[in-house]
């Protein structure tokens, strides 16, 4: 495993960390007011489905890249690994920085978009690696 494999991987889980403290900080905000919102426009329930939709693929990709990490000590994981924290930053900048749920935008596109792809890469990556 490579020194870049390693540190996107550390990168993730932070990103993840992250989303979670931001969820903690819109929910300390808001006191005892609700904390279950439904409306696509507060910022809380926006906050809550970046952490959640971070939660849903990075540890998925994670062991994947990990698994490839441990067949190949290609250059491609490398850049898959690069590839993962780029487009999971951009989806999760894209959520944060979106106004409602209720629309996309280029920069939520880009990283669903590059999520998928870059996953399958990986997936790909493994099973080819054995």
């Amino acid at each position: 495993m490579t020194t870049i494999t390693v540190v996107c991987m550390a990168l993730l889980g932070i990103l993840l960390f992250l989303l979670g403290a931001n969820v903690t900080r819109h929910r300390a905000m808001r006191g005892n007011g609700n904390q279950a919102p439904n409306d696509p426009t507060d910022p809380l329930l926006i906050a809550v489905r970046a952490h959640g939709n971070a939660a849903e693929y990075i540890p998925t990709m994670l062991v994947l890249l990990l698994v490839c990490s441990f067949l190949s000590d290609s250059w491609v994981v490398d850049a898959l690994a690069i590839a993962t924290v780029v487009v999971r930053t951009t989806h999760a900048i894209g959520m944060l920085t979106s106004k409602t749920l209720a629309t996309h935008g280029p920069l939520r596109d880009i990283g669903a978009l590059g999520t998928y792809l870059v996953g399958i890469a990986i997936g790909i990556t493994a099973i080819a690696s054995i």
